[in-house]
This record gives structure tokens, C-alpha cells and sequence, in this order.
């Protein structure tokens, strides 16, 4: 069996493991627009396969469905007209055993692709495709999370199963020396798109701590009225905060004046020196500002990188989601896949413990909007 097969059995086997704890009512609840259902993570990363694979090197290759094209898409326009996303919580067909039909379907089909010899434009695609699957690895387990946290008996997903139970394991400062950094990927190997175009840049010297943010360092600021202090905030945070009524990170609940978080094994006490985690760029920002300090830019996190421990949260920095130099959206449907999204974002670095084993690297970006907590985010600080 050729290495790149393995892979993409591999991967596809462990997406189905993410689900083997889940009950069937768990498959297809959708409590907000921003989070999927599993369901329709299972579906979307098999119709990559299909759409942007089978269907164009497969000869005579059938759809498992002509209805999925339309139902799976998630925002690829140049491929036609898609579902509402806000509206994959109430696809109650296919149903969940048609769901695992069509991924045995499809992945029959690249089993049968890939015993012949492929051009290196298949093969990227395919490893693309398999790096895509990882990314909704991450999704359904982080949106599995929120849905579970809607509910008043606070469910759990699977024993001994936590995403934020995790401590640092440096402390202090690193310091970093002013000069010219090189960011963006070099060499061999899967990267995405956005972190090409490698390019120099002016650091000034600074230090950045090799430790993250505690459930502790982050109570201090709450308890000191952090979040009614518009001062610390900036102002879309500010308004985000009062709209809101923000008051605690995401899951942090308080039982009879004992702060508890809700995690994928129920609700459990909060721990004061597990990293605080379900953070957004405004609390960050806040926070931070609070400490008399700040988050450092994408390219200073980068720099340090080699130098740091890092992989437990995604690490907001203070950088917009931009463009590298000589950044190029491809032609067709790949080229939906990151450029149509560099705005209104911030960068995060690193991977969490909800990223699946040797998907990121330094040079990845993450990005979400400013507002988003519900991934595995968290805050590492600088000066």
C-alpha cells in the first residue's frame, strides 16, 4: 500500500473515531450559525473528495448523491449553489447511516484513484484534501463542545477527554534581539497557501514569555473588575463586552462561589494553574492590557517559535490576517480556499490540543474573527 494511501485512510479513520462516542441525536444539533454538526463534517470533508477529486480524475466516476453537491458545500462558489449554513442543525436527511455510506463510497473511489500513478497536481490536491479533513477534525470536536454546552446537564462526550487540562511547562521571559527575520514556509512538505511568499522583516528586540496565560493570572483580571473597565478595551471589544454581557471566559460557569468550567467530560472545578483557554481577541487584548502589556505580532511569534513551547492553544497575536508579498489566489475552487477570508480576521499561531497530531507547524495561520472564543484559543504575552 503506497504511503499516500495510508495517509488518507489514516485521516479519515480518525474522523470516524471523533464520532464513535456520539449518540445518534448527537450528529445533527446546530445551536449557532458559526458552529457545524457532525453530521455535516463528516459529509463536507468526503465532498471535498468527491467535488474537487473524483468527479475530475476519475473516469466514468458516479456521484454517490446528486443532492450532496448542493447540501455539503460550504462556501465554494465557483462550484454552484450551496446550503445556508445556518441551517446544516435541521438537514435531517440523508440520514446519519447514508452519511457513513457516502464516506465509504468515496473513499472506495480514491482507493481506486490512487492505484494508479498520479501527476503532482493530483497529488497535491489529495494531500490537500487530507489536511482539509484535519482542519473539520477540529471543527466537529470544538463545535461538538459548544452544542454539548448547551445543555443544562452538562453531558460528557467521553471520560478523561479534556482539551484544557494542560499546564505550562517553561516560565519567565525570552528575549529576542532586534534584526531581520525571515517569515513564511521553506522547504519540502505541506504548507497552505497563505504561508508562501517568504519574506523579511524589522523586529525591534523584545521579549515574549515562554510561559501562556493561567485560569489564575486570568481570574486576578477579573476579579479586579476587568471586564467593566472600558479602559482596557478596545472599542469594538468594549461594545462587544456590554452588548454581550460578558463576564468570564466561554464555559466558565460560578456554582455556589466556585468558578466550574464545562468540558467534554462534564463540568469540572476550574484548576488554577491549567491555561486559561475559549479566550477571544478582545478578552486577550484586554487582559494584556490590563498586565501593562501586549500580544505579539505574528512575525514576532514566528521569530521566537523555535524557542518556545507551543501547540496547548491557538496564541492570539496582534496581526491582522493579510496577505504575504506575492500572494496569489489559484485559479478555480482551491482558490476560494483562504485568500476570499483576509479581512476582519486576526491571526493565531500555534495549534491546541484539539489540532490533530503533525497538522501545524510555525509557519501556520490560523484566523477567526475577533469575537470567537469557542476554539482552543488562548494568550501568550510580550513586551
Amino acid at each position: 500500500m503506497n504511503a499516500l494511501l495510508q495517509k488518507f485512510q489514516k485521516v479519515r479513520a480518525e474522523t470516524v473515531a471523533l464520532c464513535d462516542p456520539l449518540h445518534i441525536e448527537d450528529y445533527i444539533p446546530q445551536p449557532v450559525d458559526f458552529a457545524s454538526p457532525p453530521k455535516w463534517h463528516l459529509s463536507h470533508s468526503t465532498w471535498f473528495f468527491e467535488e474537487m477529486i473524483l468527479k475530475k480524475f476519475l473516469p466514468d466516476y458516479q456521484v454517490f448523491n446528486p443532492h450532496f453537491g448542493f447540501l455539503f458545500n460550504s462556501y465554494y462558489q465557483t462550484l454552484g449553489d450551496r446550503g445556508i449554513r445556518t441551517e446544516r442543525g435541521t438537514i435531517t436527511r440523508p440520514t446519519v447511516a447514508e452519511v457513513y455510506q457516502y464516506r465509504n463510497h468515496v473513499d472506495e473511489q480514491i482507493k481506486k484513484l490512487l492505484q494508479n500513478k498520479l501527476g503532482s497536481d493530483l497529488e497535491e490536491l489529495i494531500i490537500l484534501g487530507i489536511n482539509h479533513e484535519q482542519q473539520h477534525q477540529e471543527l466537529l470536536i470544538t463545535d461538538l463542545k459548544h452544542t454539548l454546552s448547551y445543555n443544562p446537564i452538562f453531558p460528557v462526550y467521553k471520560e478523561n477527554f479534556n482539551l484544557t487540562a494542560q499546564k505550562n511547562t517553561a516560565e519567565g521571559w525570552l528575549e529576542i534581539p532586534e534584526g531581520i527575520y525571515e517569515i513564511g514556509f521553506q522547504g519540502e512538505g505541506f504548507h497552505f497557501d497563505n504561508e508562501k511568499g517568504r519574506h523579511k522583516v524589522f523586529l525591534h528586540d523584545f521579549h515574549i514569555s515562554r510561559s501562556l496565560v493561567t485560569n489564575a493570572d486570568f481570574l486576578e483580571f477579573m476579579e479586579a473588575g476587568g471586564y467593566d473597565n472600558f479602559k482596557f478595551w478596545l472599542d469594538e471589544g468594549w461594545t462587544w463586552v456590554t452588548d454581550n454581557q460578558i463576564k468570564s471566559p466561554l464555559y466558565w460557569k460560578k456554582i455556589d462561589g466556585q468558578w466550574h468550567s464545562f468540558t467534554l467530560e462534564g463540568l469540572k472545578p476550574i484548576t488554577p494553574d491549567d491555561i486559561l483557554a475559549h479566550i477571544s481577541f478582545y478578552e486577550a487584548q484586554a487582559f494584556a492590557a490590563w498586565k501593562g502589556l501586549r500580544l505579539p505580532t505574528e512575525f514576532e511569534w514566528e521569530a521566537a517559535a523555535d524557542q518556545l513551547q507551543w501547540g496547548k492553544r491557538w496564541e492570539w497575536t496582534y496581526s491582522a490576517y493579510l496577505p504575504y508579498p506575492q500572494f496569489q489566489i489559484a485559479e478555480g475552487a482551491v482558490g476560494e480556499y483562504n485568500g476570499k477570508f483576509m479581512v476582519s480576521q486576526m491571526v493565531l499561531r500555534g495549534g491546541s490540543t484539539a489540532t490533530p497530531e503533525g497538522h501545524t507547524r510555525k509557519t501556520y495561520r490560523n484566523f477567526f474573527s475577533p469575537k470567537y472564543r469557542w476554539q482552543v484559543t488562548g494568550i501568550r504575552l510580550a513586551k
